[in-house]
């Protein structure tokens, strides 16, 4: 009945009634259009109202105060900036995303920056198919993922901030969203390892479409776009007879990996070149502390296993780096007459270890003679990255500091070679070159080798070189006294050796705390240093128990090793036990010992203003027969004023010369040195100015200069009321710069004083024969520095032949203008 009456319904009728239904519904939705197009203007006509009054308001209040310009353009110029830097960002991140959900075929086709590591790589294999998997597992990645940032990250990062004043960090919401991540590409090796495991290398890319919020300090705030890139090792071991057929799973990165990420919210203000610095860097240090080298992430997969396997830690060595200097650096600080100098310091990385030089203000060729060493835990794949910053000054908190290049050195390298003394061009930088001095030391298990190791630190002289290496790994306590009767304590371990200290995390509420974890430590002398341990309760603050350990018990243990065991700790119970084992090894160098020649007098350093080396010849050593004077000065006093002589008593003795005699083409004189021994130089030297002794050695090892100013003798007494105060002062030619300025102490009324201070350059072996050093004995007793200051001077001409330590005296000369 129904169709026949629409059948019956004249066709032109419905089409009338649809377009009289048309026309209402165009009507209503162009009143509606109107009514949202009205209430639009209304908004714009008030948000541009208060604009412009605002701005109004800004400019008065300008005058009023009688701000600069620079209060408005200041702002102005950081929100261009801003703009610019946030959409540079962007762009980057999208096309990070872009990747992330295609497929290989069409990344590569793109011609992209970020293709998979197998393009490069021929020993990199395709992964395709397990990013399929990845893919289908991700839902469950987002569970695991959550629980482990809340449960790990989320402390980690509010102790962090709070060193920044924002306190109360909390996640409110993690969402990792749909996009997973790739692996470019896997590694497997099967040379070189144990039998007992399994080692590959990942290729991670993430750029997820995550959705984090959080809050801290008050402000709301979220991150997006978050990006990951980075080489992720797995290691599983040991290998069981059992399902799952691996005990467990060791998961690091080898080197700190690429991190970026987009802060929406409130904190969006933050989003500015220097304040977001401040909030990566602690992301990234915070992955570092619990996933990049030496730190590893554990996973336990079999009961059947000890976790001392999965968490001992294993260092392979040690890398010592002696940052030299830096030659020719990009000028970034501006002055009134344009590019001034720069403010360079250098930061290395090893991983998670990270070294800061001292900063040297106002220069483009910086001298550290900084020293430090980093514990290596693979040294096929690690790296040693060098940045060069210009320091600025700025708002505490953030981050000025210009760029000025990096370098990145392989530590495989070093370790083949057991040495590299580099000269290095940095890179991203138009100019600038790094000189580095790398030394790779071994782990040994005998004791002995410590001798050695000592002996080496000695003639480095540098306070922060160690010995040796210290491996714990601490598993529980038991039997922890209750420091409150109501509510039990939350204990955690604080482990101390020499100046470094560590602490496990904080177990709650109980007094049979498991840490199982694992420590290293560098030792400086194990025949001095101890361990110091502390138990303490994290609700009050006390202390539960102590042990003290003499690293020298070691010495007598089996390849120096103590496996687990209980201690028992003081101030606790009598039942009080603390459960670890540890391991201790001696670094070693297979480098030959430098040859130190015993010191000679009347070596043959005759030559004075030429830096040539190549005519020079060496005459085979011959025992000689000379005299030697030696020069007591005698003192007489009349009318309560010093006299100062000298009384000459002469002895032939027969010298065994073993440093062979230095001869030269003769050169000029230039300012008249004459370098003889004792016998044939009058007592106040052939100007009558008197005569200095001097050790110049050149340490091709330590790339130094050392110079030792023994004695001045004879110094011409002029005015027996007015006797000298001499002191002695050095620099390095031709530049006489500030940096190269030494200086001894000033020893009062005295003709000749005995002073035995050392100096040290840093320079390089190839810089020596173009350098000169000027060498005044000057007088205190004038007000103000000028000629009359000046007693005597001498200049001696460097070279490679200082490689030999030479003692001998020199007549000081006029001052040389």
């Amino acid at each position: 009945m129904f169709g026949c009456a629409t059948e019956s319904m004249p066709i032109k009728n419905i089409v009338d009634m649809a377009g009289a239904s048309k026309e209402e519904k165009s009507e209503s939705s162009t009143e509606s259009k109107e009514i949202q197009r009205s209430g639009d203007t209304m908004s714009e006509l008030i948000v541009s109202t208060v604009k412009k009054v605002s701005l109004v308001g800004i400019v008065y209040l300008a005058g009023y105060m009688n701000w600069s310009v620079a209060w408005l353009i200041g702002p102005i110029v950081m929100l261009v900036v801003r703009d610019q830097w946030r959409k540079d960002n962007k762009i980057r991140r999208n096309m990070a995303q872009a990747v992330a959900m295609s497929n290989e075929k069409t990344v590569i086709q793109a011609r992209l920056n970020d293709l998979p590591a197998w393009v490069f790589f021929p020993d990199i294999e395709r992964t395709e198919w397990l990013n399929r998997i990845i893919k289908q597992c991700w839902p469950n990645v987002n569970s695991y993922a959550k629980h482990l940032i809340m449960s790990s990250i989320q402390p980690a990062l509010r102790t962090s901030l709070e060193k920044y004043k924002l306190n109360g960090f909390k996640f409110e919401r993690i969402i990792l969203g749909e996009i997973p991540f790739r692996i470019g590409g896997v590694k497997v090796y099967d040379k070189n390892i144990s039998r007992n495991e399994i080692i590959m290398d990942l290729d991670i890319y993430y750029a997820g479409n995550c959705d984090i919020s959080f809050s801290v300090s008050g402000m709301k705030g979220g991150i997006r776009d978050f990006q990951l890139h980075g080489m992720l090792r797995v290691v599983m071991k040991p290998l069981i007879s059992e399902i799952p057929l691996i005990g467990g799973l060791q998961v690091f990165f080898l080197n700190n990996p690429t991190i970026d990420f987009d802060l929406v919210g409130i904190v969006d203000i933050f989003d500015l070149p220097g304040f977001s610095d401040i909030l990566r860097r602690i992301v990234v240090e915070q992955v570092a502390s619990m996933m990049v080298l030496p730190n590893k992430f554990p996973i336990k997969l079999s009961d059947t296993i000890e976790s001392e396997i999965l968490k001992r830690p294993e260092p392979e060595g040690v890398l010592r780096v002696h940052v030299i200097e830096a030659k020719n650096l990009m000028k970034k600080d501006i002055s009134v007459l344009g590019k001034g100098k720069s403010d360079p310091y250098a930061v290395l990385k090893v991983g998670a270890q990270e070294f800061q030089t001292k900063t040297i203000m106002n220069t483009v060729d910086p001298k550290w003679d900084y020293w430090c060493e980093a514990m290596i835990s693979s040294r096929e794949a690690q790296l040693l990255t060098l940045e060069l910053w210009d320091w600025d000054p700025g708002l505490p908190g953030t981050f000025n500091d210009d760029p000025l290049g990096r370098a990145t050195i392989e530590v495989a390298n070093v370790a083949k070679k057991g040495q590299e003394d580099l000269w290095i061009t940095l890179e991203q930088a138009k100019t600038g070159i790094v000189h580095l001095r790398l030394t790779w030391l071994k782990l040994s298990t005998s004791y002995e080798d410590l001798k050695a190791a000592l002996a080496e630190t000695q003639i480095l002289r540098v306070t922060d070189m160690h010995t040796a290496i210290l491996c714990l790994y601490i598993d529980s306590a038991k039997m922890l006294p209750q420091m409150r009767s109501s509510t039990k304590p939350d204990p955690y371990l604080t482990i101390r050796v020499g100046k470094y200290s560590q602490q496990t995390s904080v177990v709650m509420r109980t007094t049979d705390p498991v840490w199982q974890q694992g420590f290293t430590f560098l030792v400086a002398n194990p025949e001095s240093d101890s361990m110091y341990f502390k138990v303490l309760d994290q609700k009050t603050g006390g202390e539960m128990g102590e042990l003290v350990y003499q690293l020298t018990t070691l010495s007598q243990k089996v390849k120096l090793e103590v496996p687990q065991q209980p201690f028992g700790l003081k101030k606790g119970g009598p039942e009080s036990k603390l459960v670890m084992s540890m391991h201790m090894r001696i670094l070693k160098s297979d480098l030959p010992e430098e040859n130190e020649v015993p010191i000679q007098q009347d070596s043959g350093l005759h030559r004075q203003g030429s830096t040539s080396s190549s005519a020079s010849s060496i005459i085979p050593p011959s025992p000689i027969r000379k005299p030697i004077i030696s020069r007591e000065p005698s003192v007489a006093s009349t009318g309560g004023v010093s006299q100062l002589g000298v009384t000459e008593r002469a002895e032939e003795v027969l010298v065994e010369e073993e440093t062979p005699l230095l001869t030269s083409a003769p050169a000029p004189m230039t300012t008249g040195l004459i370098h003889r021994s004792p016998s044939i130089t009058s007592s106040t030297g052939d100007q009558g100015l008197g005569r200095i002794q001097l050790t110049l050695r050149y340490s091709v090892n330590m790339q130094r200069l050392i110079v030792v100013i023994h004695k001045v003798a004879n110094i011409p007494l002029k005015d027996p009321s007015n006797i000298p105060d001499p002191y002695v002062k050095l620099y390095l030619l031709p530049d006489r710069l500030k940096e190269t300025k030494r200086k001894t102490a000033v020893i009062k009324d005295n003709c000749n004083p005995i002073f035995d201070e050392q100096f040290e350059y840093v320079i390089s072996q190839g810089e020596l024969t173009s350098q000169q050093l000027e060498i005044t004995v000057c007088t205190q007793k004038q007000l103000f520095y000028s000629s009359s200051n000046v007693l005597g001077q001498i200049v001696v001409d460097l070279d490679d032949r200082l490689t030999q330590p030479i003692n001998s005296w020199f007549d000081l000369q006029p001052e040389m203008h």
